[in-house]
């Protein structure tokens, strides 16, 4: 098997990216930051921003049941900044490497539009992109079938042509499931090792 191209998932295999560095800072304490994300701005909560709600018509009924909380609430979207700490260890290196080499590198991300922009400006690896699938711009997000057909209609490779690299097994199972070259992100070691083995880089 001939391995062609990278798709990448972007929050936390490129984007280190956590909403408790923002909100550890918006409240007094952890406890306190804690309760909010796993009962008021939840990851399910989220995930329709993800399939293309927008975060100011998704967030109405929420500070309608917490309006003592609409701050914190309104900063899921303007401080999306500070739920970043830079680029995972290693993985901008692998991607310029990669680009080096002439091979081509897309992204395939669950990411609201609202952060499409901010994300583009702050990570210049993502120069490197031929394309990117953004799940809000397409109204389906990761695990769905769906994502993975139009991942395939939108690449000029055939799937099991391209390796796929996500922190979610889910993800990386669905992924397998279509017929994608699929590995689990777990850091810059074993995606050395994974790109070395398909013959994409090699060692210094």
């Amino acid at each position: 098997m001939t391995t062609k191209a990278v798709l990448w998932d972007l929050g936390n295999v490129l984007l280190d990216w956590s909403p408790a560095y923002l909100y550890s800072k918006l409240f007094a304490s952890d406890a306190e930051c804690r309760h909010f994300l796993d009962n008021v701005c939840t990851m399910e909560w989220h995930a329709a921003h993800d399939r293309g709600v927008p975060m100011a018509e998704n967030r109405i009924a929420l500070i309608k049941e917490y309006p003592h909380l609409e701050d914190a609430i309104r900063a899921w979207e303007s401080g999306f900044e500070q739920m970043l700490d830079g680029a995972v260890d290693g993985t901008p290196q692998v991607m310029d490497a990669l680009a080096a080499h002439g091979v081509p590198q897309y992204a395939l991300t669950n990411l609201p539009a609202e952060w499409v922009e901010p994300v583009n400006r702050l990570y210049p690896q993502m120069r490197h992109m031929k394309d990117v699938i953004v799940s809000a711009h397409e109204g389906v997000i990761k695990p769905d079938p769906a994502i993975y057909a139009l991942t395939e209609a939108r690449l000029p490779h055939a799937p099991h042509e391209v390796v796929f690299f996500d922190d979610r097994k889910a993800n990386v199972d669905a992924a397998r499931a279509h017929g994608f070259d699929a590995e689990l992100f777990t850091g810059k070691a074993a995606l050395g090792d994974a790109l070395e083995s398909r013959g994409l880089l090699v060692s210094a």
